[in-house]
């Protein structure tokens, strides 16, 4: 009984670290894009639009919306710097762990 006891609640303890852990790195390249609002892009030229997808849940168990939030911006950052962006702007709500960015050059747009 104790067995199965110290098995349930390591397996409780290893699931609640898996999903508070972001897992997408920031590339080197993308540390200097922006987070931006709608607003602040008036003098910047959009480049494209990029759609960062990360896991919501993992099996049965929701992940963080913080750290999922954490792991789309680093992907929509990732991808605007390989597009010579140097900026992205929220173009909807993250759901489901998707969401959607413009990606801006401000900088000598």
């Amino acid at each position: 009984m104790k067995t199965s006891i110290k098995a349930g609640a390591a397996g409780l303890f290893a699931a609640s670290l898996v999903s508070s852990c972001a897992w997408v790195d920031l590339k080197p390249q993308a540390e200097k894009v922006r987070v931006l609002a709608a607003q602040e892009v008036g003098r910047c030229r959009e480049i494209g639009r990029v759609s960062a997808v990360t896991a919501a849940k993992i099996g049965f168990i929701s992940r963080p919306q913080e750290t999922v939030q954490v792991e789309v911006r680093r992907l929509a950052s990732n991808n605007a710097a390989d597009m010579g962006g140097d900026t992205i702007v929220a173009a909807g709500p993250l759901i489901d762990g998707e969401q959607p960015f413009k990606v801006y050059r401000c900088i000598n747009p």
